[in-house]
């Protein structure tokens, strides 16, 4: 175990290791690998199908095209049924011990059909950033249910993040700062003239907008006297300013004075040139690689944070700034992040295009692999890159994409029945997306239904993968070992990098599938 976790980690860093050689120039028009490199990092893996749609675009029509969707897109899966009924009174409200004990079950229940629904949305949409930069920002803004206790809380601060996603930074910030969720989880509704308490300054600075190094304790304090007065209606689910409770004197923070409020405190922490930069620095990390290699990545670093400075903090004029480098494309900086547990997971469903009935078994798999959504570790969020990987978690890894290709062999004499079933799958699988609670169930059930029905069988998590039809895309089948040519197409489509394990010569299609995803190099994009 302990050398697969080496494994990994010397494949995410092959090429770091040459950080002064000088970059090609960006691609004219994009081949299948750019175009995989792109929809990898921006989105979730793609299928070979969604992949064709990209290919031949210049990296600016393709960037814009991004872009233009994400700003575009909406839900295609109907948001659980609770998220549109009254608040429910907080467990404290509640004298009667059993009705606590239900409440906290329902809650647990809530929480885990709020993640279910983002993984099927993520499953489904056709607008993939939109979901990434929604699961960037609920990991920069870090809040976990399992302190908030209100999952209808946590769905309207994920419609913040959302409606904000490639919008203004600004606004999202005044926001979250309101946000009723994020004042229970940092204590800012227990902020108050006679006892400030400083969770939610600290976090705002160390976190949300400066990072360490660039405040001092002082303008914590002073800061803290700002936004104090915050209190939570937990009946209506509203932010409200008790002037009583609020330190309305005079604050210096980060040398200005005056007698601030939350909102100029906010803005005094954006008029920094350090808030654009580290930012910036969070996006780059997210799309391109774990820290700027050189002075020419630094230079093109600075750019993005420029363009967020002089562009009202708009996020997708910078994030075009940052997709449209040379350090995006170049190949120093491919196949050097490591797949979160939900890239792993959507990825690879939608990259094999299986179909499933309930994203329920992925919910629980993505938990089991250290990110559970809606429940970061803590303030900071899931840390990313290596700290994804140790010897459970790999494990666990290991053991999803092996359990995927488990049970689905196919026999020749199938093929007819499954392309006639496969199709009825995909419709069915498609009905969900809009269908009301009572038609999802049904449809669910009839997806299963298929799912037990001849010409293959259902892995453990329920999946289908129509083998055959991926495979003979490349030139191959299930049964029979690919030749050399169809080999290197396969590998290019599954890895993002070469892989670091021969394959054994004799392997046969679909378990040359199941080797390639156990393969370290599956991790990285």
């Amino acid at each position: 175990m302990k050398q697969i976790h080496r494994h990994v980690l010397a494949a995410a860093a092959l090429v770091l290791a040459g950080a002064g050689g000088a970059w090609a120039a960006l691609p004219q028009r994009l081949d299948e690998a750019d175009a995989r490199h792109l929809l990898s990092r921006t989105g979730f893996t793609p299928s070979p199908a969604e992949l064709r749609a990209w290919v031949g675009q210049t990296p600016a029509q393709a960037v814009d095209r991004l872009l233009a969707d994400a700003q575009q897109a909406r839900l295609l899966v109907e948001p659980p049924a609770f998220t549109r009924e009254p608040i429910e009174p907080p467990l404290n409200r509640l004298d009667d011990p059993a009705q606590r004990k239900a409440a906290l079950e329902r809650v647990v229940e809530q929480s885990l059909e709020l993640r279910t629904w983002w993984l099927e949305q993520m499953l489904a949409t056709p607008t993939p950033l939109a979901e990434r930069m929604t699961l960037f920002w609920h990991n920069h803004f870090s809040t976990s249910v399992q302190k908030v206790r209100q999952p209808q809380g946590m769905w309207r601060q994920h419609e913040l993040l959302r409606r904000q996603a490639l919008g203004s930074f600004r606004e999202l910030l005044h926001g979250i700062a309101r946000d009723p969720a994020m004042l229970i989880y940092l204590d800012g509704a227990g902020n108050r003239v006679q006892a400030p308490n400083e969770n939610f300054a600290r976090e705002v600075m160390e976190l949300f907008t400066l990072g360490e190094g660039h405040y001092t304790e002082a303008d914590v304090k002073e800061a803290a006297r700002a936004f104090s007065g915050w209190t939570v209606d937990r009946v209506q689910w509203q932010a409200r300013l008790r002037p009583r409770l609020h330190d309305a004197g005079s604050k210096t923070v980060l040398g200005r004075s005056g007698r601030f409020g939350a909102d100029e405190v906010l803005d005094l922490l954006l008029e920094q040139p350090q808030a654009a930069r580290f930012i910036s620095g969070k996006l780059w990390r997210e799309f391109v690689s774990p820290e700027p290699r050189n002075a020419a990545e630094k230079a093109e670093l600075e750019r993005v944070a420029e363009r967020l400075r002089t562009g009202d903090w708009q996020m997708a004029p910078a994030l075009r700034e940052l997709l449209l480098s040379e350090a995006f494309w170049a190949p120093e900086n491919r196949a050097v992040l490591i797949k979160s547990p939900v890239e792993l997971a959507v990825g690879s469903l939608r990259q094999f295009e299986m179909q499933l009935a309930d994203a329920l078994p992925v919910s629980l798999v993505t938990a089991r692999l250290g990110q559970g959504l809606f429940a970061p570790p803590n303030v900071k969020g899931w840390p990313g890159y290596t700290a994804w990987i140790d010897s459970t978690t790999l494990l666990e890894r290991k053991r999803f994409t092996e359990r995927l290709f488990r049970a689905v062999e196919m026999t020749p004499a199938a093929d007819g029945m499954a392309t006639g079933r496969r199709g009825e799958m995909r419709e069915m699988r498609d009905s969900l997306a809009g269908a009301a609670p009572r038609e999802r169930k049904a449809a669910r059930a009839q997806l299963r239904e298929l799912q037990r029905g001849g010409g293959g069988k259902v892995n453990p998590f329920g999946f289908v993968f129509d083998a055959d039809g991926w495979l003979r895309g490349f030139g191959a089948w299930p049964d029979r070992e690919p030749d050399a040519a169809a080999k290197a197409r396969i590998e290019s489509a599954v890895l993002a990098a070469p892989p670091v394990n021969a394959v054994p010569a004799g392997t046969v299609g679909l378990a040359y599938l199941r080797v390639l995803t156990l393969d370290p190099a599956y991790q990285l994009k």
